[in-house]
């Protein structure tokens, strides 16, 4: 059952209720909004009701009128580690749950490229796979020191269809980020920034003070230039994206039917059990 997802500060008549599963919680503070993504323990790994909740939230945040300014970051020590590995395991035998997460996958890029408001990501630490997509398709991206990108879905055997291998193109040179998608290897936080995927760094105990220090200014903006301002630049990525995006998921979900991506897997779980 979802209910309400985050804690409220300074609570009014008019406030907005988010309905959201406990995986994905957002925190209400003046006209900022912050998103946290809530599985600490498994280091915010997406799990069945993660994926739904970051399909839905933008919604949602939209809806909520006292809104300006969204911070997305991760409780404990990771921002977002991608897929559960128990998760995406079971879609070697469910072609059902396969088919709408990837429906789901589409949705999430979707709906971050069309919301409306400003959205800082606060990378605080590892950002993988989605988690790594979720960060960069922000408005600014402040990532930790000691934070790093990376999207291993080739190690697994899988094409990079919900992000990487659509996207990185756009915000980083050809050259540099195609070596990254090959082979998986993280990105440091500095290497990041200088590759176009970050704004830039902050100390790792200042991460959140200073995205918040940024929500603040960017709330305090004329919030039609703001909006239209951001629906213009997004446009050009939206354009950009539609035939590529496509493209990467119909190869996504062929991959995920091969053989090397079942051995991956299955030998990635016998590891990690």
């Amino acid at each position: 059952m979802r209910g309400q997802g985050g804690s409220v500060k300074g609570k009014s008549a008019g406030e907005y209720v988010y309905d959201l599963p406990e995986e994905l919680t957002v925190e209400c503070d003046g006209p900022v909004r912050t998103v946290v993504i809530n599985r600490p323990l498994e280091l915010n790994a997406v799990n069945k009701p993660l994926h739904w909740a970051l399909a839905n939230v933008w919604r949602q945040l939209a809806a909520d009128r006292e809104a300006r300014v969204v911070i997305l970051t991760g409780a404990g020590r990771t921002f977002c580690a991608g897929g559960d590995l128990e998760w995406i395991t079971s879609f070697l035998e469910d072609e059902a749950a396969r088919e709408e997460s990837l429906r789901e996958g589409a949705q999430i890029i979707e709906e971050v490229l069309r919301f409306p408001l400003p959205v800082i990501a606060a990378v605080n630490g590892a950002a993988v796979g989605l988690g790594c997509s979720l960060a960069v398709l922000c408005d600014v991206v402040l990532i930790a020191e000691t934070a790093h990108l990376a999207d291993p879905h080739v190690s697994v055997g899988l094409v990079a269809g919900d992000g990487g291998a659509a996207f990185w193109p756009l915000l980083t040179p050809i050259l540099r980020s195609r070596e990254y998608l090959l082979t998986g290897d993280r990105i440091p936080a500095s290497t990041a920034v200088e590759l176009g995927l970050a704004s830039r760094t902050t100390p790792p105990n200042g991460l959140l003070a200073e995205a918040r220090r940024l929500a603040e200014r960017l709330a305090a903006q004329p919030a039609d230039a703001l909006r239209g301002t951001k629906r213009v630049v997004n446009m050009h990525l939206s354009q950009a994206l539609s035939g590529a995006m496509q493209a990467g998921f119909a190869a996504e979900a062929e991959t995920m039917r091969s053989q090397e991506h079942r051995d991956r897997l299955l030998a990635l779980l016998r590891k990690a059990g």
